[in-house]
């Protein structure tokens, strides 16, 4: 049961992140980052899937990075609710920015260990760009967990 709840409060997390990262591109008028895209370009080579015609490629290579979002969202989740069964309550101003450590990890660490992006290299604007939904990510997943308890 706390991994479902786990589950649950990280899709009302990813939900919440995907909200203000497009929320931001709304105001900034900034558009969308090609990481997602470009790792998922290079785990498809890797694993040696055949995603189609150039223009078929690039879409699905769209959806694979979208999609990899969600998995580390609902992953890191289902990870907080098997960690935290039997546990005491853990403040949500704790958990909130561990959670959003660990997703924020889950999606750059694969991004920099493939060579598509070097967060040391990265300036304040674009490291808020990535803190600031991580952080709104870990905050609802913790809020919303702590709810379901």
């Amino acid at each position: 049961m706390s991994v479902t709840k786990g589950l649950v409060a990280g899709a009302a997390g990813t939900v919440a992140l995907n909200l203000t990262t497009y929320g931001d591109m709304l105001l900034r008028g900034r558009g969308s980052s090609d990481v997602p895209a470009q790792v998922a370009d290079l785990l498809v080579d890797r694993a040696g899937v055949d995603l189609g015609d150039e223009q078929t490629r690039t879409n699905r290579e769209q959806a694979v990075g979208a999609l990899l979002g969600y998995v580390t969202g609902l992953g890191v989740g289902a990870a907080y609710g098997l960690l935290r069964r039997g546990s005491g309550p853990l403040p949500d101003w704790v958990a909130g920015p561990l959670l959003g450590a660990a997703a924020m990890a889950g999606s750059d660490v694969p991004a920099s260990v493939l060579g598509v992006t070097d967060p040391t290299s990265w300036d304040r604007v674009s490291w808020v760009s990535d803190l600031v939904p991580h952080l709104v990510y870990g905050f609802t997943t913790a809020t919303v967990y702590q709810a379901l308890r």
